[in-house]
């Protein structure tokens, strides 16, 4: 039965954190000042990477992404992994709270790194770029960024206290439509309307609304409708994002959406071409070991994580750590941040980020993914589980 660590590298980590609760703050601060879109995530990475440069962690580029990164220490036997994202969404800057999450990562990694060698570990902290669109954890996976993790953890800011944080499988696809542009009054019968073929599109997708599974849904905007009332539009397009429980069950629905795509086509005369975005994110499936720890870390703290009866109704979203999870054990619990209401991508969370409590999150968040993986490394039943199942993998 995973428990509350009460052994002295446990307290050892957490007097690590409150030693460096400046630097991780300052941190958290700095990142949320200059929100940085994926993929053009350089500055946030050069401070993410910074402070553990400093302790002597060995800095390496991952799969060739400019603001991906794998930060090591240590040579012990059981590689663990501490996930940090730091991308911003447009306009919105960092409402969904990555820079909590940089901060919290790098605390967890310069605490781990003053047990490292007591406790035969390998920590890793990984730079991912590109979680809000773009999949970065996903391409530092094909990459080979963790091939030799045991096990990975990271947390996420949110409204409430989640120990065992689900989310959903997602797909994202630009749909395009190409007619024949045309005077809208002296010769409208001689084009063919793209913005009309996005229109049944649509209509088409909302009808479909009726007939989902449970846990299936789409969300889109129209990118391009045309660019002057008087002239039939020659092209337009979409963005939409689909959802699901289960990767069989978004699949099942993109099968769906592309037939609502090429009614667009069909009824119009256009034709269409339906782009994936990014990778697909899976489904996230937290370690139920590792999942029960913290859980109990966040007890210990006095915070009020959710039943765990209640989890699985609360997923949050979609993330590629959920791809993270499909290979190797690995958790992405919700740290709570008061924000007066707000929840994740509103402005009011964005500012709760910087404030006093995204400020405990950093703090608490370290602590706890810290103690939690000291519980596992001193745990020799799932220290052996999580190792053999790298080995297998390797094999």
């Amino acid at each position: 039965m995973a428990g509350v660590s009460h052994s002295s590298f446990a307290d050892g980590v957490e007097h690590t954190v409150a030693r460096v609760r400046g630097d991780l703050i300052e941190l958290s601060h700095s990142i949320h000042a200059e929100p940085e879109l994926a993929f053009h995530e350089h500055r946030s990475r050069a401070k993410t990477q910074a402070l553990v440069a400093e302790r002597g962690f060995e800095v390496v580029p991952v799969a060739g992404l400019d603001t991906a990164f794998r930060a090591s220490f240590g040579s012990g036997d059981l590689v663990v992994g501490v996930c940090a994202e730091y991308d911003a969404l447009p306009e919105l800057g960092h409402a969904c709270g990555h820079n909590i999450i940089a901060a919290s990562a790098v605390g967890a990694a310069l605490a781990l790194a003053e047990v490292a060698d007591a406790l035969n570990l390998t920590v890793v902290l990984l730079g991912t770029p590109a979680e809000e669109a773009g999949g970065g954890k996903v391409l530092m996976m094909e990459a080979g960024a963790f091939d030799d993790v045991a096990a990975a953890v990271m947390m996420h800011p949110g409204p409430v206290d989640i120990a065992a944080a689900r989310s959903l499988a997602l797909s994202e696809v630009n749909v395009s439509y190409t007619g024949k542009e045309a005077h809208a009054a002296v010769a409208p019968f001689l084009g063919v309307n793209a913005a009309d073929a996005v229109t049944v599109a649509q209509v088409a997708v909302g009808l479909l609304r009726q007939h989902l599974f449970p846990g299936q849904m789409m969300h889109g905007i129209v990118t391009d409708g045309g660019q002057a009332p008087n002239v039939v539009p020659r092209h337009a397009s979409m963005r939409y994002t689909m959802r699901a429980n289960d990767t069989a069950a978004l699949h099942a629905l993109e099968e769906k959406m592309a037939g609502c795509f090429a009614a667009g086509a069909l009824a119009t005369g256009c034709q269409h071409r339906v782009e994936s975005v990014s990778p697909i994110y899976q489904e996230l499936t937290p370690d139920p070991w590792l999942s029960q720890t913290f859980r109990s870390e966040m007890l210990r703290l006095g915070r009020a994580p959710v039943p765990a009866e209640l989890e699985a109704a609360l997923p949050l979203g979609s993330t590629d750590m959920g791809n993270v999870t499909q290979l190797l054990p690995g958790i992405h619990p919700v740290v709570g941040v008061e924000a007066n209401g707000a929840s994740v991508h509103q402005p009011g969370f964005a500012e709760a980020a910087a404030g006093p409590a995204g400020d405990a999150a950093v703090i608490d968040g370290a602590i706890m993914l810290a103690r939690t993986v000291v519980a596992l490394a001193e745990t020799p039943a799932e220290r052996d589980r999580v190792a053999g199942l790298a080995e297998r993998r390797a094999s």
